[in-house]
């Protein structure tokens, strides 16, 4: 089954990977930063060499984004997100692995979920009508 873990982290640190530029990663003792930092470095090989990484995408800070909606047959576009949050999504892992606990088993090694939140969200295989 494959699933999409969602990342999220806050804007103001918007360089990945994230965790990195956190305040509370840097905070952390010089060498509980790399062994992080190590343990990111590891599950990435081990998740490459099993093959259930089938895709890693970083995404753009939220002030570039653009959010768009039809509303009477009209679009209305806006810049950036159109709801304040302090976290935004920033990137997503696309893992194929047996069952949802490995999936969130994986979720909870990224540093990310440290700083912030990962979400595991299953993807079907099956599309609706007209996709």
């Amino acid at each position: 089954m494959r699933y999409l873990l969602l990342i999220y982290g806050n804007p103001r640190n918007w360089e990945h990977p994230l965790f990195l530029r956190d305040p509370r990663f840097l905070a952390l003792p010089e060498t509980e930063r790399e062994e992080l930092t190590r343990q990111a470095e590891a599950l990435r090989g081990e998740l490459t060499e099993s093959g259930e990484l089938l895709m890693g995408v970083a995404l753009a800070d939220p002030g570039s984004t653009r959010t768009v909606r039809v509303r009477d047959g009209a679009p209305a576009t806006t810049d950036g997100p159109y709801i304040e949050a302090k976290e935004h999504l920033a990137g997503y892992l696309m893992v194929d692995c047996e069952t949802p606990e490995r999936a969130a088993e994986i979720a909870s090694r990224l540093p990310e979920a440290r700083f912030a939140a990962v979400e595991v969200t299953p993807i079907t295989d099956t599309a609706g009508p007209g996709v």
